[in-house]
């Protein structure tokens, strides 16, 4: 009933005046969260949260915090498991830099594109614009990596390449996009999480991709390498 109720929070819209101008002028910062567990322990975890200026994409805060993970896992209900860690580390950022609250985040899970998932989640509970980004096909709504699947992936030959991702339901549930030119089949699932349209998430994920992986997320995951993290 809790997740019915989140779900029907979200916003699938743009609401801010920033994803409405050229080049996202007024975006002055981004965010990147994540959770990883250390390897071999699914209770032990690293919560990390970056923020990064816009366009210039230079680290402006960090935050890394071992968590003990104490709900278990239910399939479906990853956010309810995961999402608290992540609140704790936006609120500390609102407690110690508020000047440095994100205009928008990316996390490195499904959002829509999971049914509703940890950017959708923690989307609504923040009330920020958040942007899923994964990195595999999640098999939701009859999506599932056959050969038609993979032959569209192979179709990706320059950067910027993209395709939607429908499902059964006749929904579309996120973009497939090359970030890489170098490395087009290994390609981005972009979905919305929360008070952004998926053109406009495609397009803010185009612009903070220095390498394949947005820089917001990659910073999460160095952040989270250093720690000795998952």
């Amino acid at each position: 009933r809790e997740q019915a109720r989140l779900k029907g929070a979200v916003v699938e819209e743009d609401t801010e005046r920033w994803q409405k101008e050229p080049g996202f002028a007024g975006l002055e910062r981004v965010g990147g969260v994540d959770l990883s567990y250390i390897k071999g322990d699914d209770t032990g975890a690293c919560a990390s949260l970056v923020v990064l200026s816009y366009p210039a994409l230079e680290v402006l805060y960090e935050d890394c915090r071992m968590v003990a993970v104490s709900a278990p896992y239910v399939a479906g209900f990853l956010a309810f498991r995961e999402v608290p860690f992540l609140v704790e580390a936006v609120q500390r950022l609102q407690q110690e830099e508020p000047r440095l609250k994100p205009q928008v985040r990316r996390i490195s899970l499904g959002s829509l594109l999971a049914g509703f998932g940890v950017a959708c989640h923690l989307g609504v509970l923040t009330d920020l614009p958040c942007i899923g980004v994964a990195k595999n096909l999640l098999q939701v709504d009859g999506l599932v990596r056959d050969e038609l699947h993979r032959e569209q992936i192979r179709s990706l030959q320059r950067e910027g390449d993209m395709f939607p991702l429908t499902g059964a339901s006749g929904r579309v549930l996120g973009m497939v996009s090359c970030e890489d030119s170098n490395n087009s089949s290994k390609p981005l699932y972009v979905s919305v999480g929360h008070r952004v349209c998926l053109e406009t998430a495609v397009c803010l994920v185009k612009s903070c991709c220095r390498y394949r992986i947005p820089e917001p997320i990659r910073q999460v995951q160095k952040q989270r390498a250093e720690a000795g993290g998952g």
